[in-house]
């Protein structure tokens, strides 16, 4: 599954250094410039967030 709402994934995590939410996912080129460039962006990388999956390791 594919997406664009980078808020909602599980690789986006608040970075303390820079004070600022990032992508832990390191794009490569051409999928940064495609994302830069806004518009429809759909990355391959897309996990959503799940908390209730990270609870279910946890048993």
């Amino acid at each position: 599954m594919a997406s664009g709402n980078c808020e909602n994934c599980a690789y986006y995590d608040y970075d303390e250094e820079y004070e600022c939410y990032v992508c832990r996912i390191n794009l490569d080129e051409d999928e940064l410039y495609r994302f830069l460039q806004g518009g429809s962006f759909d990355c391959p990388y897309f996990d959503p967030y799940d908390e209730y999956k990270v609870v279910e390791k946890q048993n």
